[in-house]
């Protein structure tokens, strides 16, 4: 781990290669996994306001059991997640005419319908955050349905970090990125990771 001002930054972040490829994952991320996806109270409200701008984007047994509960619920390990349909996709997912998993949400903030992206944990991913005392761990997390952004990201030499940039910029700013991008060539540079 390196520290970045106020986070520590796993090496992954730094090391490997990443950049999602929907064509061979078919947004895989918003389906598997046996819980929804992080969420804050914050980012509840603003899903409940975007709510009637991605009503009709969204499946049927999603819209009803939105109607029947909440955006979000707390999980097995006590995290407030996304509502999850039929134990699997996420509420929020919608299917492109090519069948691709996309995120209702972060269609309609697209096309200037809401103005509310995507939870910070769907927009930073891979990264997940922890706190650790007064810091924040900044981490990599691997999974194997992102076996493809990994290859993608190599073949066109595009690391974790750089894939993640605006994302990261919103989560933890502009000078942090410039210090994480700085220490990274500099890690890079003394310990190649190829």
């Amino acid at each position: 781990m390196l520290q970045i001002q106020d986070t520590l930054v796993s090496l992954d972040l730094i090391e490997r290669y990443f950049c999602c490829d929907l064509d061979a994952c078919r947004g895989a991320c918003c389906i598997e996994g046996d819980a929804g996806a992080p969420v804050t109270e914050e980012e509840c409200e603003q899903i409940r306001r975007a709510l009637p701008a991605i009503q009709d984007d969204l499946l049927p047994a999603a819209r009803e059991a939105l109607s029947e509960g909440d955006v979000a619920y707390i999980d097995e390990e006590g995290d407030l997640v996304t509502t999850i349909v039929h134990g699997a996709n996420c509420a929020f997912s919608c299917y492109s005419a090519d069948g691709t998993c996309i995120c209702a949400l972060e269609k309609a903030c697209r096309e200037g319908r809401t103005a509310f992206l995507k939870p910070e944990s769907c927009h930073l991913y891979p990264v997940r955050l922890r706190q650790v005392g007064d810091l924040t761990a900044v981490n990599y997390h691997r999974w194997k349905i992102c076996k493809p952004a990994e290859v993608k990201g190599r073949r066109l030499g595009l690391r974790a970090y750089q894939f993640l940039k605006e994302p990261l910029i919103a989560r933890f700013g502009q000078d942090w990125y410039d210090e994480l991008c700085l220490t990274a060539q500099e890690y890079l540079r003394q310990y190649p990771a190829d």
